[in-house]
């Protein structure tokens, strides 16, 4: 049961093939089987059985939606009632969140099965899965490799099937990366497209929620549950949600594909090159026609990004002081002492790194020459993607540098690790909606094809993915000893 997809399972339910409380055991017992990933950071076991004998009463009534019964978890980012919330970090440990995310209400009013919450870098800081608080997670494909992050916990449950799809965040490639380096399908919608409210932030105008799943219909299925507006989130685009499945099966004729030469030039690793070069030769059997664009501004992204997002990390984080929630340190001298050692003992390295680099660019005298010009330079972006969408219908990237690399060989330089997201920040300063979907491996390992698309197009996004995943089978391989 367990190697289906969601449209599968649905239809397994619907006919009594099986429950979903036998369904939701099978995943459990899988959870247990395969700890050593250290992907789950709780696992829920009473309360998945719980959600999934009422999902089983609604599918006997004949009130089921497609993720009925479907047995998911979340990232450790969302809040869930009644359920420890840590975000990847001592700061949070001993929270339990007292409300639910919109996100997780929306899953939970479509009737999927929580089977707990998945491991994450602190405060979603990281490219790698290495600077969460319970350890690092392991990527199916070579254990001795990072998942990627920071959804590295939600990208190695899909790929090892210890969940049948996965909710994560994505605030410079969080999403997209993490599915690339674990072979799977990783959607980060528009900006605003999914609700905030309930998602612990780390930068307010960047962060955003979406699917992680093994196929693009998958993804239609998952996003159609947690899209739309919500009033509770300033930042919610009210904008009208489409039915993400009634349009994938179009064909591409016609399509034109944008290739930014920047992109494409010197620097690219010449497997990964090779690996592209064969998806978007599929894409022109499809009918697509491929045009070279150039976005000059590219190469400022990740300088622009790494003064933006501290930035707001630096701001959204100073809530926790240890005095409202979260850790405490024990025996506070005064409130100053209270501040500094609570802080100090309960964030980790990279997030420590994030809010001093972030209160240097907004500090008196420095707010010019760091912040504002870096929110210059993220218009100058957004102007060249505006641009290059006018001419073509997408375009198309690398998602990462390079496969997965070894977990614990990128720790030592920070500048090195945020390089890479060279390829997936500037799609988050512009708001778009991007995907990465497997393409091919180097060496048994993964590599990804990223898609962008305008603003609100993600049905298109889906479309384009799924008539590439109907003509491959890159997303159907399963690493091995996960089968």
């Amino acid at each position: 049961m367990h190697n289906k997809t969601i449209s599968q399972l649905a239809q397994g339910l619907r006919n009594r093939e099986f429950s979903s409380v036998e369904l939701t055991q099978a995943f459990l017992t899988r959870i247990k089987q395969h700890q050593d990933l250290n992907a789950y950071i709780t696992v829920t076991e009473e309360q998945a059985l719980q959600a999934a004998q009422a999902a089983d009463a609604r599918l006997a009534q004949g009130d089921a939606e497609l993720l009925t019964g479907i047995p998911m978890a979340h990232k450790d980012i969302f809040c869930t009632l009644g359920v420890k919330t840590s975000c990847g970090s001592k700061m949070l440990d001993n929270f339990i969140a007292p409300y639910n995310a919109t996100v997780v209400e929306k899953l939970n009013q479509a009737g999927a099965v929580m089977l707990g919450k998945l491991n994450m870098d602190e405060f979603a800081m990281g490219s790698s899965n290495e600077t969460s608080f319970y350890g690092a997670v392991k990527n199916p494909w070579d254990t001795g490799k990072v998942p990627g992050g920071s959804s590295g916990g939600s990208a190695a449950a899909v790929a090892a099937q210890l969940a049948v799809c996965a909710t994560g965040t994505d605030t410079g490639g969080s999403i997209r990366q993490p599915a690339a380096l674990c072979g799977i399908t990783g959607l980060k919608p528009t900006y605003g497209r999914v609700s905030r409210f309930g998602m612990i932030a780390y930068a307010s105008s960047l962060d955003q929620g979406g699917p992680m799943t093994r196929s693009a219909e998958d993804a239609a299925i998952l996003l159609q549950a947690m899209a739309g507006f919500d009033p509770k989130d300033s930042t919610s685009a009210n904008q009208p949600v489409p039915d993400y499945l009634a349009d994938i099966n179009q064909p591409l004729a016609g399509l034109t594909i944008g290739l930014p030469k920047e992109f494409f030039a010197e620097g690219l690793n010449a497997d990964m090159a090779a690996v592209l070069e064969t998806a978007i030769a599929e894409y022109q059997k499809l009918g697509a026609s491929v045009k070279e664009i150039s976005m000059p501004n590219l190469n400022l992204a990740i300088p622009a990004y790494y003064v933006i997002a501290p930035a707001e990390c630096s701001a959204n984080l100073s809530r926790f002081d240890g005095v409202r929630f979260g850790y405490r340190c024990e025996n506070p001298a005064d409130l100053t002492d209270l501040y500094v050692r609570s802080r100090g003992e309960a964030f980790g390295k990279e997030v420590k790194r994030r809010i001093l680099m972030g209160t240097y660019a907004l500090s008196a005298g420095y707010y010019d020459a760091y912040y504002l010009k870096a929110q210059k330079v993220r218009r100058l972006i957004s102007e060249d993607f505006k641009k290059a969408l006018s001419e073509v219908d997408v375009i198309m990237s690398p998602v990462t540098p390079s496969t997965a690399f070894g977990i614990g060989e990128k720790m030592a330089d920070p500048i090195e690790m945020y390089l890479a997201d060279i390829y997936t920040i500037a799609i988050n300063l512009a708001g778009l909606p991007a995907m990465s979907v497997p393409a091919g491996f180097i060496n048994g390992l993964p590599a990804g094809l990223q898609i962008i698309g305008n603003y609100f197009q993600e049905a298109k996004l889906l479309n384009i993915a799924h008539c590439y995943q109907q003509a491959t089978d890159w997303h159907t391989l399963i690493p091995k000893n996960f089968e």
